[in-house]
């Protein structure tokens, strides 16, 4: 095989799959977008998500900025040399890495360390079959950070809150999976599809689970009984409420797919892989002696453009009269006047801090003045010009519940007036905020370049020993849009929606599969 070749093949691959949401995605995200109640916060996230996705169609740049861990699945015909392979699509992966098509995100488990170029051990992951067809199928997929932590996996028998017991049978098999749905919340950037793994072991259940996101959203589970599972699960997911982002709303989950395979009597495992609305996962059949691109999958059906109608920048503009503008350094009494609800528009400076920036502002004086400022949750993809300047390529928020332990102690230690993330934060930092008068703002995940578009300037980094994610970039923006979910007055969204959600999953309590 002529691997030169090969390895341009899989760079386009892995540009196509990071900026480019394939069609099947592409229209399960327009029918939550036509469904969605006009003028509310989830239907404001949906277009802004739209939006994002055709910025980063026509700038060939990360949909969103968490570019994920890059897993590969690779069919190969018989005597195909798999080792070239592995290290063709190393290259590969430096390169798009290099250029801004991937955020560096391989750390070293125990030292902490940023590789810079997204190898190191055990990563990209690679996984093999060999078939008997003369070509090459390559599928990838790039799971990010904040949807890869609400997978979940249920040993059955167990109890589930709301929904009670879920025994061995595909009645219990339908409660966890609903809970599933129920437990991510829209901490994963919903809405969101989910690949389900019936049976196996716990690692090959997962392994199962990830294989169903290979799937098309629109195909027919050949399995009768996992097509009928499957159909349920897409109606009544849909009724819990949770809504884009986890604002409330129709659209919770765009896709549900269920695999099964045998196990060992004394385990039943259902494994449950969920994946955020940027689902970004494409594949190609290659040429086993060209190393040529023959055929891209996923690309069947319409295309949808998502371009901008002049009747959504009316009403994007008739809203803009409601929108409360911030700027940095805020006081006390500003942030005292915010409620749950509220559209607020950022303009001035903040700072970006995430899961190394919060254990180190904890233990250590922070390198600005914080008082009265903002923080980010947000882990850039950042490139320097032939200036040596920095540029933001993608910029959308991270989740920000990992933050829990440390972001009230440090709001109140440095003075910090608001935080910015995605998916709500918890009991600890609410009471925070009511001590301390600070407001949580929830962007829209996965909004790379939406927000990138918002940052006109980088005027500092600190902290670079962190890596380019965690290090804490001050960035200068204008019109950055959140939304405020939990406010100085002991007000969460998230708590809301969390609790109505648990009370609509308890309708579903009684056997529906005999």
């Amino acid at each position: 095989m002529n691997i030169a070749k090969f390895q341009e093949s899989m760079y386009e691959l892995i540009v196509e799959t990071s900026t480019k949401l394939p069609k099947d995605v592409r229209r399960a995200v327009l029918a939550a977008k036509q469904k969605e109640n006009a003028g509310t916060s989830a239907a404001m996230s949906l277009a802004t998500i739209t939006n994002n996705i055709k910025m980063a169609d026509d700038q060939v740049s990360p949909i969103c900025q968490d570019t994920g861990l890059p897993t590969f699945k690779i069919k190969t015909p018989v005597g195909v040399n798999q080792l070239e392979i592995k290290e063709a699509i190393k290259k590969a992966i430096v390169l798009a890495t290099n250029e801004g098509k991937l955020r560096p995100n391989s750390v070293d488990s125990l030292t902490g360390k940023n590789s810079g170029d997204n190898l190191g051990a055990g990563l990209p992951v690679i996984k093999f079959d060999q078939w008997e067809k003369d070509y090459i199928d390559v599928r990838l997929i790039l799971k990010g950070g904040g949807c890869e932590n609400k997978n979940i996996q249920y040993s059955l028998p167990c109890e589930l809150e709301g929904l009670g017991r879920a025994g061995r049978d595909l009645d219990g098999i339908r409660k966890c999976i609903m809970h599933s749905v129920y437990q991510a919340q829209g901490q994963g950037c919903s809405a969101g599809f989910i690949g389900v793994g019936i049976g196996g072991d716990r690692s090959s259940g997962y392994d199962l689970a990830k294989e169903q996101l290979f799937r098309s959203v629109e195909d027919v589970n050949p399995n009768e009984d996992l097509r009928k599972l499957e159909e349920y699960v897409m109606e009544n997911a849909n009724k819990l409420g949770i809504g884009t982002m986890g604002f409330g709303g129709e659209a919770t989950l765009l896709g549900c797919k269920i695999g099964v395979m045998n196990r060992i009597p004394a385990s039943f495992y259902v494994s449950v892989a969920y994946n955020c609305w940027a689902f970004r996962r494409l594949g190609v059949s290659v040429d086993a002696e060209t190393g040529e691109i023959k055929e891209w999958a996923y690309q069947d059906g319409e295309f949808i453009d998502f371009a901008v109608t002049e009747t959504e920048k009316e009403t994007a503009a008739a809203s803009s009269a409601d929108v409360i503008t911030l700027e940095a350094p805020i006081t006390e009494e500003k942030i005292r006047s915010l409620k749950v609800g509220d559209v607020v528009q950022i303009n001035g400076l903040m700072y970006t801090g995430r899961d190394a920036i919060h254990k180190y502002l904890s233990d250590h004086d922070a390198p600005v003045d914080l008082n009265g400022q903002i923080i980010y949750h947000c882990g850039p993809v950042m490139l320097k010009d032939e200036n040596e300047e920095w540029h933001v390529k993608a910029a959308g928020p991270t989740t920000s519940i990992r933050e829990e332990p440390y972001q009230g102690d440090i709001m109140k230690k440095f003075g910090i007036r608001a935080v910015i993330g995605k998916g709500g934060m918890g009991p600890k930092t609410l009471a925070a905020l009511n001590e301390h008068g600070g407001v949580y703002l929830n962007a829209i995940g996965g909004a790379a370049q939406y927000y990138a578009d918002c940052i006109k300037g980088v005027e500092g980094v600190d902290l670079m020993q962190f890596g380019i994610p965690e290090a804490m970039w001050h960035l200068r923006v204008e019109g950055f849009t959140a939304v405020v979910t939990m406010d100085s007055h002991g007000n969460s969204l998230h708590a809301d929606v969390d609790k109505s959600s648990l009370e609509k999953l308890a309708q579903f309590k009684e056997p529906v599969f005999k």
